[in-house]
């Protein structure tokens, strides 16, 4: 049973186009989750995107960081090296619908405007992902083996 569940969640039919979406949109949420988690690359590491996210009301602010962070972090590794690829972008979904809604929608669609542009960028390349899986150079193609002959 949980071989079969592995299988469904690693199987794909995607060709090399879904490793030109994983390798940039990897780097982009690994970059992210790192200002999140680490204060890296200018951020403000989880005290200081904890006290953030608690004053736009989602509270608790620290946890909020920590899920946030994990998420783009650890998801954005997920899509770089191609291992879990559709649970890493159900969790990126997730986490986009979450920015687009509390922090960018008000702004309009423009990032000039702090608007959600580039949010919405991101929430298609995870979904669709979601929906095609890591592709042919990917570790869970290796994990699900050939789904057409059940061979490995």
């Amino acid at each position: 049973m949980s071989t079969n569940l592995i299988k469904r969640i690693t199987a794909t039919n995607a060709g090399l186009g879904a490793l030109a979406l994983r390798i940039p949109i990897g780097i982009i949420f690994m970059a992210h989750g790192a200002q999140k988690l680490f204060g890296w690359f200018g951020g403000y590491g989880l005290e200081g995107t904890g006290q953030w996210m608690a004053s736009i009301g989602l509270a608790p602010g620290y946890l909020m960081a920590l899920m946030a962070g994990s998420a783009e972090f650890f998801g954005g590794l997920a899509l770089l090296v191609g291992l879990l690829v559709r649970p890493a972008a159900l969790a990126l979904s997730v986490a986009m619908v979450v920015a687009i809604l509390s922090v960018h929608i008000k702004n309009g669609l423009f990032m000039s405007n702090n608007g959600y542009e580039f949010g919405l960028a991101l929430l298609a390349v995870s979904v669709s992902l979601l929906f095609s899986g890591a592709g042919s150079a990917s570790v869970d193609k290796l994990i699900a083996g050939d789904t057409a002959t059940g061979k490995r």
